[in-house]
């Protein structure tokens, strides 16, 4: 994990905790040196304070989510400001989550272990089961698209496109109830299955990454569409 808090003991704190729970805890005083290593370093997570020398968080957040080799890691941010308007902005820059300052170590420890948690993988050989449970069935042809659940596999045209798990789970589910339009409490029940420790913005930040890798104009998806004020849904065929 990479601890970004330009406070001292706030920074020994969480890197305490988190180390007393078996994770190996790197940390980093501004924006700019947490950038570098972040361009440098793999991490499985990332703890940001929104104020920072220099560098400020929401800015070093979309940085990471730029670049190449922690663009999907998860990311949870440390705030002292209580105004939705700040955490909203915090999501969209990327974060996964955020905690309000002060906060208790319980549950910090308990965000970053949701955040890292990932669903078992599939003994192989299959069958392999979609989000209901069921055996998964062929693989979904829709608008260029060929989605292979058994194989963890998308295609765009006949071109690869790497997703992560839950970017792919997403897109399996909706395009496979092409036109139905899912709520957001919908997407973060079947999705991430369970975790306490998210919340509805968390499934926009989701539909964001995933537009990013799916449609040519992100701002302007062909595919995967907003329903304002009730959810997402994938395009009728």
């Amino acid at each position: 994990m990479l601890v970004v808090e330009d406070e001292p003991n706030i920074r020994e704190l969480v890197c305490l905790h988190l180390g007393l729970e078996g994770y190996a805890c790197a940390s980093a005083a501004d924006g700019a040196l947490a950038l570098k290593r972040a361009e440098a370093e793999q991490f499985d997570l990332l703890v940001l304070d929104v104020m920072l020398p220099g560098l400020d968080g929401v800015s070093l957040c979309r940085a990471v989510r730029r670049g190449t080799l922690n663009r999907d890691v998860p990311i949870l941010m440390l705030t002292a400001r209580a105004e939705e308007s700040d955490k909203v902005i915090g999501l969209e820059s990327g974060a996964d989550d955020y905690l309000t300052k002060p906060f208790g170590v319980r549950e910090l420890v308990a965000r970053a272990r949701a955040l890292l948690r990932r669903p078992e993988p599939m003994p192989a050989p299959p069958p392999a089961l979609d989000e209901e449970g069921d055996v998964a069935g062929p693989p979904v042809h829709i608008h260029g698209f060929e989605i292979d659940f058994a194989r963890r596999r998308v295609r765009l045209d006949r071109r690869d496109i790497e997703l992560t798990d839950q970017e792919f789970r997403l897109l399996h589910l909706l395009a496979t109830h092409a036109g139905i339009v899912f709520s957001r409490e919908a997407l973060l029940t079947r999705i991430w299955r369970g975790d306490t420790y998210v919340t509805v913005r968390s499934v926009d930040t989701l539909v964001k990454r995933l537009r990013r890798r799916i449609e040519a104009d992100p701002a302007h998806p062909r595919f995967l569409l907003t329903v304002w004020g009730v959810g997402y849904k994938f395009a009728d065929v």
